[in-house]
C-alpha cells in the first residue's frame, strides 16, 4: 500500500518510513502541508494518510479538514502526534480523521493500528448493499425508499441519506463533522440546527426506540452512532456499485 505521512521532524520520519518499509508498505514522506496538498490538487495516489498536528505552514488539523472537504472519506486518515490531551483526541476525530496515535510511536501498536484502517478500508470499498435491512427497517438505496415493519416511512432525501448511513454502519461513531460532509457535502457550522432537524426528524419518523431494536444514541462533544438493542442483526440483500 502506498501511505503518506505528513511529518516535519526529520528523525520521526525515517522511523515511520521504515516501520512502514518493514510492514510491506511504500511510504511518500512530506514535510510541509502544502507539499502533500499540491499531490492532493492533482491526484489521490494513496491508499492511508499519517498526518503530524504540528506543521510548520499549516496545522495538520487544517489539511485534515482540507481533505475531508475537498477529497472526501475514501481514504483513511490518522493522526500521529505529541499532543496528548483528550480535547486534542476529540477535535482531531471531529476534524475527520479516523484515528489518533500518541507520540511516541510504538513499532507494535503503530503497525497494528495501521493494518486495522486498511482492513476497514477494504470493507467498505467492497460492493455494498442496495438494500439493507436491520430488524423492522429496511432502506433501498436504489429507490431512496425507507421501510419500517413493512410500511414506508416519508423521509425528505437528506433524511433518508442520513439514515441510511447510521444504518449501514451500526455502532460506529460519526462526528459532526463526518455527518455533515458525508450528507451535505460541507461542513455545517455549530450554530446551524440543520444537522440536529434531521436527527430529530429519523429519530421521530424512524421511530429510532429500544422497543424497536434500535437507539440513536449522542456521545458528548464526539457525535453520534446507531445502537443496536438486543439480538438485531443486519441482513443485506442486492448488491450494487458503492459509487454512487
Amino acid at each position: 500500500m502506498n501511505i503518506a505521512s505528513l511529518e516535519d521532524d526529520p528523525d520521526q520520519a525515517e522511523l515511520i518510513r521504515c516501520l512502514l518499509a518493514e510492514a510491506g508498505h511504500q511510504c511518500t514522506t512530506f514535510g510541509l502541508g502544502k507539499s502533500l496538498l499540491a499531490v492532493l490538487r492533482k491526484s489521490l495516489p494513496f491508499d492511508l494518510m499519517l498526518i503530524d498536528w504540528e506543521i510548520p505552514d499549516i496545522s495538520g488539523i487544517e489539511i485534515v479538514r482540507w481533505i475531508r472537504t475537498h477529497v472526501g472519506y475514501e481514504v483513511p486518515l490518522m493522526f500521529v502526534t505529541s499532543r496528548t490531551l483528550e480535547k486534542d483526541l476529540v477535535a482531531g476525530l471531529q476534524a475527520g480523521a479516523d484515528d489518533y496515535l500518541c507520540k511516541p510511536v510504538r513499532p507494535g501498536e503503530f503497525v497494528a493500528r495501521i493494518d486495522a484502517l486498511l482492513r476497514r478500508r477494504s470493507v467498505e470499498a467492497s460492493v455494498e448493499p442496495a438494500e439493507v435491512k436491520l430488524g423492522p427497517y429496511t432502506f433501498d438505496a436504489t429507490t431512496g425508499l425507507a421501510y419500517f415493519d413493512g410500511r414506508i416511512v416519508e423521509l425528505a432525501p437528506k433524511e433518508f441519506e442520513l439514515a441510511l448511513l447510521f444504518f449501514r454502519n451500526p455502532g460506529r461513531l460519526f462526528s459532526r463533522d463526518v455527518l455533515s460532509a458525508a450528507v451535505w457535502n460541507r461542513e455545517i457550522p455549530a450554530t446551524s440546527r440543520t444537522l440536529d432537524t434531521h436527527l430529530s426528524n429519523i429519530r421521530q419518523k424512524l421511530q429510532l426506540r429500544p422497543e424497536n431494536g434500535v437507539r440513536l444514541a449522542s456521545s458528548y462533544a464526539l457525535g453520534y452512532r446507531l445502537e443496536v438493542v438486543g439480538e438485531l442483526l443486519p441482513t443485506p440483500q442486492a448488491t450494487r456499485n458503492p459509487l454512487q
